[in-house]
């Protein structure tokens, strides 16, 4: 909103008519006329005395606001793609610096306007247009860099990951790295980035050793998120989901070459469930008879360059103990009664 545009709004809130405004200010009625209709602007040295005028701060005559809403970030940026499409680079970024000095603060802003332009860059250096870009750079990233040091972990790690992609099209390796300093040790992003990182340096072994051991935990993550929700469905006697996330698991460990134990384990539930004895017998010794096995994995191609340990003997033994002691439980399996072979395994 103009300057006056406010003034009008807030001296009708006050019921006062442009001549009490001007004859309270010591101006001239046309003159308070003008500023209203845009014409002219009022001179600096009444800003303060028409503020208390209208019982409002300088902040709300001059219509500062820290923040955007988010439509009108959705409707910058819009401008902003529109403006890259169609007219030249330093066309498109004058307007974003603008629009940005205006609300220094507003961080959602800054980072998306940053991230728009920084791929249309990583685009241009790539078709051998630097010159025409090169001179931004240093703006472009004061604004990630500032993004880095925000409050919010989203706007953190999306900057990052601009920063990121820009050293590393641009062989920038060592800044490149820097930036991963802002994920968090546990995100897979930042040793995907890694991997990617020792792939473009040489270091191939360590980048397959990376990307191995994300395709390990990538394949634990999805064996847990189906054992859960099979066994949120066992809750609610639900046996169709139950038989899905049971055949998902045992999917998933042949996908990834995980061994026998592995395939077979997310069986044990359903067949419990549906109380039928023959199929939880047969699970219960292929379970132990596939626990030597247990790191089938580790043999795998897909895992080549990851060091393992071997299961040792005492280790497969306790695991069987454990097993055999958790067959026991009457309460789960207490339908497999009379049934000689579970006695057997007691």
């Amino acid at each position: 909103m103009q300057i006056g545009q406010v003034i009008r709004q807030y001296r009708k809130e006050q019921d006062m008519t442009q001549e009490e405004m001007a004859n309270r200010l010591g101006v001239t009625a046309p003159a308070v006329n003008k500023w209203e209709k845009g014409s002219s602007m009022p001179d600096i040295t009444l800003l303060a005395p028409i503020a208390r005028l209208l019982g409002i701060s300088l902040d709300t005559l001059l219509s500062f606001r820290e923040e955007l809403t988010r439509e009108e970030i959705q409707d910058i940026i819009y401008k902003l793609n529109t403006m890259l499409r169609e007219q030249s680079f330093g066309e498109a970024f004058a307007y974003v610096k603008e629009e940005i000095a205006q609300y220094p603060n507003c961080e959602y802003l800054i980072l998306e306007a940053a991230v728009l332009l920084n791929a249309e860059r990583i685009k241009m250096k790539s078709a051998d247009k630097s010159s025409i870009e090169d001179d931004y750079d240093a703006v472009i990233n004061g604004w990630f860099a500032e993004a880095l040091k925000s409050e919010k972990e989203q706007i953190r790690t999306m900057a990052a990951d601009a920063l990121f992609a820009f050293h590393l099209n641009d062989k920038q390796y060592e800044k490149a790295e820097e930036c991963l300093t802002y994920y968090s040790e546990q995100n897979p992003e930042r040793k995907f980035n890694q991997a990617r990182i020792y792939s473009e340096t040489g270091r191939t072994k360590e980048a397959y050793q990376t990307y191995e051991g994300l395709l390990l935990s990538m394949y634990q993550m999805l064996e847990l998120l189906f054992h859960s929700i099979g066994a949120l469905a066992a809750k609610e006697d639900n046996m169709e989901k139950v038989r899905m996330m049971a055949d998902k698991q045992s999917g998933l460990a042949e996908l990834f070459e995980m061994g026998e134990y592995h395939r077979i384990s997310g069986r044990l539930e359903l067949a419990v469930m549906k109380k039928d004895v023959e199929a939880t017998i047969t699970i219960m010794k292929q379970l132990l008879a596939s626990i030597d096995d247990i790191n089938h994995f580790a043999k795998s191609a897909l895992f080549e360059h990851m060091a393992f340990r071997e299961v040792r003997p005492e280790f497969a033994a306790q695991l069987r103990e454990d097993l055999l002691k958790s067959f026991q439980d009457e309460e789960t399996y207490g339908f497999l009664k009379g049934d000689s072979r579970w006695e057997a395994l007691q």
